[in-house]
C-alpha cells in the first residue's frame, strides 16, 4: 500500500506539537495535520520564521488552528519554559513530534556545554519528554515521534565522552552519534512505556534523503539535492508514524525505497545497536544526569480521549 497524507485519519480535537516546524518537513507536517483538523502547536525557535510558516498555511486553510509558541533545544531553560507554558495552556497532548535537528555543523557548543548537535537532536528533545510525559500519559493513546535518520547505523554511543571533547570532532561521527541517540531513546522510551502498561507509544521515523535545509553544512548538499526527495514526501514517514493505527505494531518508519532513500513510508531498518537494551539503560541514565530530567512516575488520573 502507498500510504499518503490521505490516509491520515481525522485529528479533530487533537492537540499536537512539532519541534521545528516553520521548515522543511516539520511545515508540511504542520500543513497535513492541521488539515486533518488538530490544533498544531509550532515549536519553533524564532517567532518571524514561525509566523511566515503560519501564514503561508493559513492563506490556503483559513480555518487551520496553529499556535506558535518559542522553543530552543539549545537551552534547557527554554525547553523548561516551554513546557511550564504548555501545562498551563492545556489539558492534553495527542502527539510530541520530535522534528528539529541539526546536522553536520562546525564544533558548537549548546547554552548548556553540550555539543551542538547531540545537545539539540537528542538532549533538547529528551528534557521536553520527560517533562511532557505526565501529560501525554494522561491522554488516551498519545504517541511520540522522535525523528532519527538513515546514518544511524554508522553511529556510535560512547558514554565515556558524548560531547566530543576527548577527541578529534567528526561532524558526520557526531552526527551519526546523534541520530543513534534518537533512535535509541525512542526504543527504550516505548519499552518503558509499555512495562508499565501506558497506552502512550514511542516511534521513530526517518525522512530518507530530503531536500531540507538540514544538510546546508554538509560539503556535497546541492550534488545530493539531485538523489533526493521533497519536504513535502519526507514528511509521510512520519506522519504514518504519528498517526496510522496500525503503525505502533513497528518501531521505526522510513521510505520505501532504494537504500530507504525516496519513496512512500514502509518498516524501515533498526541497526542492532539501537536496540541494545542495557547500553539503552545507561545512556537513558546518562541522559538524566546531563539534562537533569527524570522518567516520571505513572500517574493515576484517568484518561483523556476517544479511541483513535
Amino acid at each position: 500500500m502507498k500510504w499518503s497524507a490521505a490516509n491520515i485519519p481525522d485529528q479533530s480535537g487533537r492537540v499536537i506539537i512539532i519541534t521545528g516546524a516553520n521548515s522543511g518537513i516539520g511545515f508540511w507536517m504542520t500543513k497535513y495535520l492541521a488539515k486533518k483538523g488538530a490544533k498544531i502547536i509550532m515549536a519553533c525557535r524564532s517567532t518571524e520564521r514561525a509566523q511566515a510558516a503560519k501564514e503561508k498555511i493559513l492563506n490556503k486553510q483559513p480555518d487551520a488552528k496553529i499556535e506558535i509558541e518559542i522553543l530552543d533545544l539549545a537551552s534547557l531553560k527554554s525547553v523548561k519554559e516551554f513546557s511550564e507554558k504548555f501545562h498551563q495552556k492545556h489539558d492534553r497532548l495527542d502527539i510530541l513530534i520530535n522534528n528539529a535537528g541539526v546536522m553536520m555543523t562546525p564544533k558548537w557548543q549548546t547554552e548548556d556545554g553540550f555539543e551542538y548537535q547531540i545537545g539539540i537532536n537528542h538532549f533538547g528533545h529528551f528534557a521536553l519528554t520527560n517533562q511532557l510525559l505526565t501529560l501525554l500519559e494522561k491522554t488516551e493513546k498519545s504517541r511520540i515521534v522522535s525523528l532519527s535518520s538513515m546514518a544511524h547505523k554508522s553511529g556510535k554511543i560512547n558514554l565515556g565522552d558524548l560531547n566530543w571533547k576527548d577527541k578529534k570532532y567528526n561532524r558526520w561521527k557526531v552526527y551519526a552519534q546523534s541520530k543513534l541517540a534518537n533512535l535509541m531513546f525512542a526504543i527504550e522510551l516505548d519499552r518503558k512505556l509499555q512495562a508499565r502498561g501506558s497506552t502512550t507509544r514511542s516511534l521513530a521515523a526517518h525522512p530518507g534523503m530530503s531536500r531540507t535545509k538540514l544538510g546546508r553544512h554538509f560539503p556535497l548538499g546541492n550534488l545530493l539535492f539531485t538523489f533526493t526527495q521533497t519536504p513535502k514526501k519526507g514528511a509521510l514517514p512520519t506522519l504514518r508514524a504519528a498517526t496510522d493505527p496500525e503503525a505502533t505494531q513497528y518501531p521505526y518508519w522510513g521510505p520505501r525505497g532504494i537504500m530507504e532513500a525516496i519513496g512512500y513510508p514502509k518498516k524501515a531498518s533498526i541497526k542492532k545497536k539501537a536496540k541494545d537494551q542495557n547500553l539503552a539503560n545507561q545512556f537513558w541514565k546518562e541522559s538524566e544526569n546531563l539534562t537533569k530530567t527524570n522518567f516520571p512516575e505513572a500517574s493515576g488520573s484517568s484518561k483523556i480521549g476517544a479511541e483513535r
